[in-house]
């Protein structure tokens, strides 16, 4: 059961663990009914051959656009040793959706690897998607301390390669590969 539950971040794996330490792992028992939880995830990372990926999700575009940022930071350092110390403000604007996610995402590229300004949290403050897609938010964080975060991979842009900004039934999904 657990290959198949993939959880990034949230409290669902106490969840999980306290299923297991009640129930067992199921290997020596007949289950008479199976019990399925959906955990909601706000982002997974996609391993793509010499480059990576991440898939957010949100109930709206804004959320799904803020969970591709803090996915692309899990990629660069462990999210949870991040205090919400400073706060900076990022605008951009793209001729689609597609494009203002690009923008969006190599604009916190550019704040980490110009003034190592790592964040923790987005907040949107404006999004417009006609007749100029455009986004303004406030990143909380602070500044990368090789000594306390953990460096993973070196992302270096976003791209347009086989982008998504989609609307999939009741929710909005995100695909983007970075350049690492």
């Amino acid at each position: 059961m657990h290959r198949y539950l993939r959880l990034f971040g949230t409290p669902a794996i106490h969840v999980f663990k306290s299923f297991i330490a009640d129930y067992g792992t199921g290997q020596n028992r007949k289950w008479n009914s199976c019990i399925m939880v959906l955990f909601s995830m706000e982002f997974e990372v996609m391993d793509i051959s010499g480059d990576v990926g991440i898939r957010a999700y949100g109930k709206s575009c804004e959320e799904s656009f803020v969970n591709a940022g803090i996915g692309m930071y899990s990629l660069i350092t462990d999210i949870e040793r991040i205090d919400e110390k400073q706060t900076i403000d990022i605008e951009t604007k793209g001729d689609s959706l597609e494009g203002l996610l690009v923008s969006y995402l190599n604009e916190l590229i550019f704040q980490f690897d110009t003034y190592g300004f790592i964040g923790k949290r987005i907040e949107i403050i404006t999004f417009s998607n006609q007749p100029m897609a455009f986004i303004k938010a406030k990143v909380y964080g602070e500044e990368f301390d090789p000594n306390r975060h953990e460096r993973r991979l070196l992302v270096k842009a976003a791209t347009y390669h086989n982008i998504m900004v989609e609307k999939i039934n009741s929710r909005w999904e995100i695909e983007v590969v970075f350049d690492i």
